[in-house]
């Protein structure tokens, strides 16, 4: 496995890779890597002929007042997991070598990035635009992987793959969880036991949902009073949102009759989660 820290090297392997008939897929990471990364790098091996994994925590899509400084960095023994894993390919740059110098140019799909995760932590997702457009630029793959979990981060990136005509194929898969049902995340290691515990509310109000729609109840204000009701017997979780839109508009919608994504953030001790789940 390589494992490459500049952009011109990577790019130049890259080449080798389309020059030997090979389609490349990119598994995009910031790192501490768990079994829902590792779902997304065999979805990529089914698929593609060889696998890249990058690896770069995104000051850009961090606010103020957010995690940038304690996100767990692992990286060395991410890259034992991913070699055993059969990866190709990991790209580990500098943030310099992401951002040099006086850079100001961004990417912002206007609109969606403001609702759900973006209406709560302004400009996020003008970073996670940006460092995507980067990497997808660098190294042109065919199919580019992302986890269900981060749902909104999937719409915007839709877009901005759609209207920037970006020659890639953006690849979605399902929310790995924990066998009680937490979604799987890089942050789940900063919950105390007690807080762990505290989170499983996140899932607990979205399989209330879940039922209550396969029941038969398809109006979107009944099951969110239904969803905000499980939320409110947990005190240790300090709700953000919990919204039911459309999964690729992100706009509430009136009813889950045509589907629906049901979406919920929290914040858990100082952890700020999320979790969702399509209807």
């Amino acid at each position: 496995m390589l494992v490459l820290r500049t952009i011109a090297e990577t790019r130049t392997t890259c080449a080798r890779i389309r020059l030997a008939g090979k389609t490349l897929g990119l598994v995009p990471t910031m790192g501490a890597l768990h079994e829902g990364h590792l779902s997304l790098v065999r979805a990529a091996q089914a698929s593609c002929d060889a696998v890249a994994v990058s690896i770069f925590v995104n000051p850009t899509q961090f606010g103020p007042k957010e995690d940038f400084a304690s996100y767990p960095r692992t990286l060395e023994q991410d890259c034992r997991i991913l070699e055993a894993a059969g990866v190709d390919l990991v790209f580990a740059p500098s943030v310099q070598g992401m951002y040099p110098s006086g850079a100001s140019a961004f990417v912002e799909v206007a609109g969606l990035s403001d609702r759900l995760d973006g209406a709560s932590r302004p400009g996020h997702f003008r970073g996670v635009a940006t460092v995507v457009a980067k990497l997808l630029n660098i190294f042109a793959p065919e199919r580019a992987f992302f986890g269900q979990k981060d749902a909104a981060q999937v719409a915007v990136l839709r877009k901005m793959v759609h209207d920037l005509r970006f020659a890639v194929q953006v690849e979605v898969c399902p929310i790995v969880r924990e066998p009680d049902g937490l979604a799987m995340s890089s942050r789940n290691r900063n919950l105390s036991d007690i807080q762990r515990r505290q989170a499983l509310i996140l899932s607990r109000a979205l399989l209330t949902v879940q039922r209550k729609a396969q029941g038969g109840e398809h109006e979107s204000s009944k099951l969110l009073a239904e969803a905000l009701g499980v939320l409110a017997g947990e005190p240790g979780a300090e709700l953000d949102y919990c919204r039911i839109v459309d999964p690729d508009t992100l706009e509430d919608i009136p009813s889950v009759d045509r589907g629906a994504l049901v979406a919920v953030a929290a914040r858990v001790g100082t952890t700020r989660l999320i979790d969702n789940l399509l209807l």
